[in-house]
């Protein structure tokens, strides 16, 4: 039966990565563009209102519906705008980590909302601490946000991340471990009485990730003072060139585990959007 059991969240976690992994594309996302650009049906429009004008011969017609996801994620960075030193990469990671007014309506600064500038680390006890960066790291930068307590429902706990690596091999292999440590510690002390129990990791074949040179997802139950009781956990990191990013969400009660996903989902869509702004 434990074989069986654990099959099924398997496929859970596999189908709600799918979720996250297909959400957003480059230079789409949820809310506000902050750089507005005409899209194509608009373009088109505008090329098309002179009658006197025939279709380009050599164009072919445009057929992707309106808001479809690209097929792959082609994005490339410019290696003049690839961070080289600490100082680049703080610019990066601030720019690009989200705000109480970027991710979901009404969110609001947690309590502590910044830090940055250490490297969390899972000891063989699988609870985990922070060291100095490493030296393949230029910087690592955290926002926490949260939903509050209202109508009824407990307060949402999120926070985004934002990692610059020396070399995309660098950032690739933190995706890579991040898989690993999931499966070595299924339960993880966060301090603070913060405990995540029954985890399981998935990295994505690239052919199903559309925002991301590579992304993985993660969930599990979440407990911690002032949480209700246990509650859902999602979890996603991606990475587009040596920057890598991840968006958490600790459930609360009165909340689906489909609504963490769609909060997950949008905070990872935007945060990644706002890293290629800073890459191109």
């Amino acid at each position: 039966m434990k074989h069986r059991r654990n099959g099924a969240r398997v496929v859970a976690v596999a189908a709600a990565g799918v979720l996250l992994a297909g959400c957003g594309s480059s230079g789409a996302k949820t809310g506000e563009d902050p750089d507005p650009k005409p899209s194509n049906s608009v373009r088109q429009a505008g090329e098309s209102a002179d009658p006197s004008r025939s279709p380009d011969p050599k164009k072919p017609e445009e057929t992707k519906e309106p808001g479809a996801l690209p097929s792959a994620y082609e994005f490339a960075p410019d290696p003049a705008r690839v961070p080289r030193t600490a100082a680049e990469a703080r610019r990066l990671t601030r720019n690009a980590a989200l705000g109480e007014n970027d991710w979901t309506a009404g969110m609001v600064r947690a309590t502590p909302y910044e830090s940055g500038g250490t490297w969390p680390v899972l000891a063989d006890s699988c609870v985990w601490s922070r060291t100095a960066l490493p030296a393949g790291v230029l910087d690592t930068f955290t926002r926490r946000l949260d939903i509050p307590a209202q109508d009824g429902k407990g307060r949402v706990r999120g926070a985004v991340t934002v990692t610059v690596h020396r070399t995309v091999a660098g950032a690739d292999r933190e995706i890579k471990d991040t898989v690993q440590e999931s499966f070595r510690c299924p339960a993880q002390e966060l301090g603070g009485g913060q405990r995540l129990s029954g985890l399981m990791s998935l990295q994505f074949d690239q052919k199903d990730v559309r925002n991301a040179d590579a992304s993985l997802f993660e969930a599990g139950k979440y407990t911690g003072p002032g949480s209700g009781g246990t509650q859902d956990y999602v979890w996603s990191k991606s990475r587009i060139g040596p920057v890598t990013t991840a968006v958490s969400v600790k459930g609360a009660e009165g909340y689906e585990n489909s609504d963490l996903l769609r909060i997950a989902a949008e905070g990872g869509a935007k945060v990644l959007y706002r890293v290629e702004l800073e890459l191109k």
